[in-house]
């Protein structure tokens, strides 16, 4: 397996499990059960699962009236994208992929 599989491997588990915890978390919260807590839900963002947590979010209607995930999720996916970008169009060519 090269590099640019197991990236494209890791990418589509993580935002997965962000889904994933965010549907577990709303099922949770509506059965007044343990819930995941809100660090856990911005690390699996910033590990790359921010595109599974926003989907997450307005789809089951989750932790879409706290205005830290509204604007914090969004823009973890902005600075994620800004540094792919970086990385594929850098002057300095990093030959990671």
């Amino acid at each position: 397996m090269n590099t640019v599989m197991i990236l494209l491997l890791y990418v589509i588990i993580i935002n997965f499990m962000g889904f994933l915890f965010m549907f577990i978390d709303k099922r949770r919260s509506q059965k007044r059960a343990y819930r995941i807590p809100e660090s856990t839900l911005f690390a699996l963002a910033l590990l790359g699962g921010s595109i599974g947590c926003l989907f997450g979010m307005y789809i089951c209607r989750h932790k879409t009236r706290h205005w830290y995930f509204v604007y914090g999720m969004p823009a973890i996916l902005c600075l994620q994208v800004l540094l792919l970008g970086f990385l594929i169009f850098s002057p300095l060519q990093i030959k990671f992929l």
